[in-house]
């Protein structure tokens, strides 16, 4: 018999720095491994980021679903003024989506990592992505 008892599990995954601040990066997080909803999005970096107006960097993750081609959003977090900061080895929460069917995963939708600049952009460190999936 399956375990179907509701529970809680966080999945980590290592992110590539960006080192040239007008270049993107796409990388899988992960496979939902059941049906979830997405509670925690968390971003880890190797150095501190500050944000800038004009040119900057949004980090995304993205449900990219079981055909590897959706496109929706479950969390967001743009550094679009010097106000948005990230601590070097420190949690940053990434902002969820404030649709609720958004943070809802099917067991087999992939979870991609963006990090994608605007304007000429800013560097991105790099470092760990959490995901905290609670079962449906």
């Amino acid at each position: 018999m399956a375990d179907t008892a509701p529970y809680v599990r966080v999945i980590e995954a290592d992110v590539p720095a960006v080192g040239t601040a007008g270049n993107d990066e796409d990388t899988i997080v992960c496979q939902a491994p059941f049906d979830a909803t997405v509670t925690l999005v968390e971003y880890v970096p190797e150095a501190g980021i500050t944000g800038a107006a004009t040119n900057n960097r949004t980090f995304s993750l993205v449900n990219k679903g079981q055909a590897g081609s959706g496109a929706t959003s479950v969390a967001s977090l743009a550094f679009d003024s010097g106000s948005v900061t990230a601590t070097a080895n420190n949690e940053k929460a990434i902002t969820l989506s404030g649709t609720p069917a958004n943070l809802v995963l099917a067991a087999g939708d992939t979870l991609l990592w963006r990090s994608i600049h605007i304007g000429t952009g800013i560097t991105d460190p790099g470092g760990l992505v959490r995901v905290t999936l609670s079962r449906n």
